[in-house]
Formats: C-alpha cells, sequence, structure tokens
C-alpha cells in the first residue's frame, strides 16, 4: 500500500477526479451562481419532458456479442458529407458566458481538438468570426432562429456562410418561448441584475464573479442590447408565423447543408425528407419548450425506418453518457449532439473542462462498443439495444 502524492485542489486535479458527466455537473453546481446554473439546468414548467428523456436512456437493455476481435475501435463517421471522429457534437447553446466567461470560443477550440462539430447558437455570447478564428480548421455549424425581423435573421446567415460554416441548423420548435420557471422564480434576466439574493448566493463563487467582472462584457453575438427577463426577450425575437414555404426560402438562402431541429413527430419528418433537407434532428429542445413532449429517442426507431434512407437522422435531449450515444446509434441514428453535458464541462473547468467532457463521453463510447463486441460504429444495430417500455399509450 503506498499513500497518494498530496497536491493543492486546482483544476486538474477537479477536472481528473469527474469520471462521468454527473460529476462534471456536481462540480459546475458548486462553481456557478444559483441563476446561471439553473439557467442550465433547468427546463419548461414541471421539467417532465426531460426527466422523461433521460429515463429513456436508463429504460435500455444491452444485448453484447461475445468472442470479438475489438482490440482496434472506430468511432469515426460521415456526417452530412464529411467526416467526424466521433458520433456527437457539440449542440447550441446561448447565454454561454453567463455560464462562464471562456464561453464559445473554449468550445470551439475543444471540439476541433476532438474533430467533432460545434454550434453557435443564435442566442450565442460570441460573435460568428470569432468562433471561426477559434476553430478555423474545424467543422462550425450555425443555429438559426427566424426572427420577426426577416432581414436581421438573414444577415446572420449570410455572415456565417462567408465565415465558412459548412451546415445551418433551423430550430423550429421556438414560436414562443416555454415557460422555464427556474428562470422566473430566479429573475435571471439580461444583463444580470444583483439583488441581494444574488449577492448572498455569489459569496461563495468568488471566482465566478472576478471572470464575470474583468472579462469582457456580456453581449450577444447577433442582437442589440436587451434589458429584461429572458422569456420576453425570447418572445420578442421569435415569430411564430413561419412555416414550411419560410423553410423552403431558408434553405434556398444557405449554400451549404441544412438540418431541421427540433423534430417531433413522424409526419413532421417525412415532410421535411420529401422537401430534401439534408437533415432532421429529433430534439424537444432538452425540455425546455413544451413540457411533456414525445421522447426522441422513442421516436427514433420510427422515424429512422420510415426516412432514414433518404435523410440523416440526428438525436439530442437527454444525453448524458457515451452509452446512450451508443444506444441512439444503434436504433439508426446519424449523430447525435450534447448541450448540458457541454456546459456543465465548461462551469467545471473552463476549455479544459470541456476537453474533460469529450473525454468522457469518448472514453464510454469505446467501452460501451468493445462490450458489444463492436468494432466500428456501422456494426452497431438495432439488434444491440432493447427500449424497455415504462410509459405505454392508452389505446384511442
Amino acid at each position: 500500500m503506498q499513500f497518494r502524492k498530496p497536491s493543492l485542489p486546482g483544476r486538474r486535479q477537479r477536472l481528473e477526479s469527474a469520471l462521468t458527466i454527473w460529476d462534471l455537473r456536481r462540480i459546475a453546481a458548486r462553481r456557478t451562481p444559483k441563476a446561471a446554473f439553473d439557467y442550465t439546468e433547468g427546463a419548461a414548467e414541471a421539467e417532465i419532458s426531460l426527466a422523461r428523456a433521460r429515463q429513456a436512456f436508463e429504460d435500455i437493455e444491452f444485448s453484447p456479442a461475445i468472442l470479438r476481435d475489438v482490440s482496434q475501435v472506430d468511432t469515426s463517421r460521415e456526417v452530412l458529407g464529411a467526416p467526424v471522429s466521433r458520433p456527437f457534437g457539440i449542440a447550441p447553446t446561448g447565454f454561454t458566458r453567463m455560464m462562464q466567461t471562456e464561453g464559445e470560443r473554449a468550445g470551439a477550440r475543444a471540439a476541433g481538438r476532438a474533430g467533432i462539430p460545434f454550434s453557435l447558437s443564435t442566442m450565442g455570447t460570441t460573435a460568428i468570426e470569432d468562433v471561426r478564428d477559434a476553430n478555423p480548421h474545424g467543422r462550425n455549424w450555425f443555429q438559426l432562429y427566424m426572427w420577426k425581423d426577416r432581414d436581421k435573421s438573414m444577415a446572420l446567415v449570410e455572415r456565417a456562410a462567408r465565415a465558412g460554416f459548412d451546415t445551418l441548423l433551423v430550430t423550429v420548435d421556438v414560436p414562443v418561448a416555454g415557460a422555464r420557471l427556474r428562470d422566473k422564480r430566479n429573475g435571471f434576466s439580461i444583463p444580470p441584475q444583483l439583488g441581494v439574493k444574488t449577492v448572498v448566493n455569489a459569496i461563495p463563487r468568488p471566482w465566478w464573479w472576478f471572470d464575470f467582472l474583468t472579462t469582457e462584457p456580456l453581449a450577444f453575438a447577433s442582437l442589440d442590447r436587451w434589458s429584461g427577463t429572458v422569456g420576453e426577450l425570447l418572445d420578442h425575437m421569435f415569430d411564430p408565423t413561419v412555416t414550411y414555404e419560410d423553410l423552403e426560402w431558408i434553405r434556398d438562402q444557405w449554400p451549404g447543408r441544412v438540418v431541421v431541429k427540433g423534430v417531433q413527430s413522424l409526419a413532421d419528418a417525412k415532410r421535411l425528407a420529401d422537401l430534401g433537407v439534408d437533415g432532421i434532428t429529433l430534439s424537444n429542445h432538452g425540455g425546455r419548450q413544451l413540457d411533456r413532449a414525445p421522447v426522441p429517442f422513442h421516436l427514433l426507431p420510427t422515424v429512422v425506418r420510415e426516412v432514414g434512407k433518404d435523410t440523416e437522422v440526428h438525436l439530442d435531449t437527454g444525453i448524458m453518457s457515451g452509452a446512450d450515444i451508443v444506444a441512439a446509434v444503434a436504433l439508426g441514428a446519424r449523430f447525435t449532439m450534447v448541450g448540458r453535458a457541454y456546459l456543465y464541462g465548461l462551469m467545471a473547468g473552463g476549455e479544459a473542462g470541456v476537453d474533460r467532457m469529450i473525454q468522457i463521453l469518448s472514453e464510454q463510447i469505446e467501452r460501451t462498443m468493445r462490450l458489444l463486441g463492436v468494432a466500428s460504429l456501422d456494426e452497431l444495430e438495432p439488434g444491440h439495444v432493447t427500449q424497455l417500455q415504462r410509459l405505454v399509450p392508452v389505446p384511442r
């Protein structure tokens, strides 16, 4: 027996102690003021959609094969016409520098090193061109919310195209903002208001405030200054009149690949495939819009069976481990995206924390594949996964 050599607690030791995404989440919660952490953590209303999405991944049973050569495992594949090193990328997130001041630059650099796509949100806090500079040789995707001001929306699209972003993620599940009750209870606003509760909560987190107050002021990459709550901002910006005809028009303006994010039914998936979009993302916006929305992972097998031959099917919402990603790929997802997992890593340790998040998921993916007896993503198939039933629809 030997004693471990003592060392002073620091970022490296903190991140090395995190063995799962849940560990990163616990570290993030300790280091981030409640309003900012709850913006990441929270979902709409009673947060049932998010809980069900995570539960769906827990309610699977793997079927491993034995006596296979898995000495070498290949986690790469082609996604939207170009290679990725792993079957996941970083999802678009808003207000990112509120969580940790390194923000989107940290995520983009980490994604570039790992060989995975990075997605910048319309509500991001780093300029399109600055993300390009942070990840000049990697794959950058731009997520578009169609605003009531169409000219401003398309100006962003043009900037992203000029900056070399290769994919446009058109998000279609936000005609209005969902009821995110944590944000209302926390008084979460832009810019942040320093009330008594905010100051008291920040006392044990001086490092967050030091970073926030000594780095460049929080600003949005794509809109003018705003003073009000987050919900008021979203309702002011988002256009509830957007239709399939608008989507076709947007597609015609974009020179690269187009993925529609926020698909929650087979009927819509079929219609989008008929329109010829390059991909669809099954997503309920991380449970942040309609509570009790369909669980994307439950929809996956049916949608892949119906449209997967013609259109790439991607997935997000509820992913907290590499095993979740393997299960999604086995059921036909071409690609997945992680949002909260990325932000937990960012809040836990900045850019190094995002690196650690990617490392954790990558190791879990490779280990799960080996234990299933597969050496490449293409060897994964529906027979490797059984979705156990917890919620069964009542016959109509």
